[in-house]
């Protein structure tokens, strides 16, 4: 007469009671996954014994294993929690020693690193403090700068206006920015020297005497392209006439559109000066209509302090400055394994990779089989409460059915005792 089965069932009831136990105090938990206690059979081995006579001697825990289902997606307001749907982990630094977790709730260090709560810095790939242009290659814990957005000059511009071909040659013969009956329209844009000054540059079309042709002029801040007191001659952009359009109102001279400020422009601000100046004329038309302006676009802008950054699906973290640009300042990237219930749980919602797991397969989100990231969110536990409050349940009742058969088995000892 035997213990052995009721003993080893009431051990496995009690393992699945905890595994439950846990799943249940952790389905708050951000970017928990569940375990689920899996079982074996087991059977006393004898020497050229009959394997079919065998009745077995109970259970045993075969292995805890987790469950990495993809867990429900909470939206917050905090946009460095950064939830992962799909495959994939992310990879923590701390002092050099790797992890992985799918808990996205970072936030930012005093040396400006992407950090979670026990301190271990998020790991991707850094970007050109300058440009914005990711650097492929090996990864590095992520470092968001506050540094100043350095400001741009214009050196191009576009502009796409139509000319009304019903204008007749101005009045007055001789260009004067002052002087409205020597030109045919007007419009204006903002311009950006080396040093982030803006400028007010005032562009004026003037029908020329041949057909279909216009002379463009243009004063910075009411003054001529080389920086002295503005005349018909220091304000005139190309050759004239500068734009020549066929009888369809199709641009065709300058054949790219392409028109360059003779000498550039001088500013008298301090920044780099004769500043190179290019516009863009390939839109403009001369139709029969009212003159108006359909494009109006520059390439320079001012100095920003960074004021907030978002990430994209593929893990660009990309920074919004003051100045309404907006640059890259890293790029997170994920590691997957190829058999994820191998990793080693470390607890704090992370874990280390093992023989079992194989090694880390690193990419950028979306590449792959790597899922994609969501900003201002979190991926929520992926327990089924409902679930495990049934399993709970199930759990107890084989714990006592495990218990009977203690009892059961005691009072058969107790009969054949009590035999005379």
């Amino acid at each position: 007469m035997g213990f052995q089965q009721g003993l080893s069932g009431l051990n496995a009831a009690a393992k699945s009671l905890d595994v439950i136990g846990n799943n249940i105090a952790n389905a708050s938990t951000v970017g928990f996954k569940q375990s689920q206690a899996q079982f074996a059979d087991v059977y006393a081995n004898t020497m050229g014994g009959s394997g079919g006579s065998a009745a077995g001697i109970g259970t045993k825990v075969s292995t805890v294993a987790q469950q990495f289902g993809q867990g429900n997606v909470s939206v917050t307001n905090n946009p460095l929690d950064i939830a992962i749907s799909g495959q994939g982990f992310y990879q923590m630094d701390n002092n050099g020693v790797a992890s992985y977790s799918r808990n996205g709730q970072f936030q930012l260090d005093r040396n400006g690193y992407i950090v979670n709560a026990q301190g271990h810095k998020l790991t991707g790939f850094a970007a050109n403090p300058l440009t914005g242009a990711i650097s492929l290659g090996s990864s590095a814990p992520l470092q968001i700068s506050t540094q100043a957005l350095t400001p741009q000059a214009t050196a191009t511009s576009s502009v796409g206006v139509n000319l009304d071909s019903r204008m007749l040659v101005p009045a007055t013969a001789v260009f004067s920015p002052t002087d409205s009956t020597s030109y045919n329209s007007s419009t204006a844009l903002t311009l950006y020297d080396s040093l982030g000054n803006s400028h007010i540059a005032t562009q004026y079309f003037v029908k020329n005497a041949t057909a279909n042709t216009w002379d463009v002029h243009m004063t910075v801040d009411d003054r001529g392209l080389d920086g002295t007191a503005a005349t018909a001659a220091n304000t005139l952009l190309g050759t004239s006439p500068t734009l020549t359009f066929n009888t369809t109102g199709a641009l065709i001279t300058p054949a790219t559109g392409a028109v360059t400020v003779p000498g550039g422009i001088v500013y008298a601000t301090g920044s780099t000066t004769p500043q190179p100046l290019t516009f863009n004329f390939l839109s403009s038309t001369q139709f029969g209509a009212t003159f108006a302006v359909n494009q109006l676009a520059q390439n320079g802008y001012t100095s920003g302090q960074l004021s907030g950054f978002s990430t994209s699906a593929n893990g660009t973290v990309m920074g919004r400055y003051t100045n309404g640009q907006s640059k890259a300042l890293g790029q997170i990237l994920l590691a997957n394994f190829a058999n994820p219930q191998g990793l080693q749980p470390l607890g704090n919602n992370e874990w280390d990779s093992s023989a079992s797991s194989g090694p880390p397969l690193i990419g950028t989100p979306g590449s792959s089989s790597l899922g994609v990231l969501q900003s201002s969110a979190v991926e929520d536990s992926n327990v089924d409460m409902t679930a495990e409050l049934v399993n709970m349940i199930v759990a107890q009742r084989v714990y006592q059915a495990n218990a009977q058969s203690i009892k059961t088995q005691d009072a058969v000892l107790q009969t054949i005792t009590n035999l005379r």
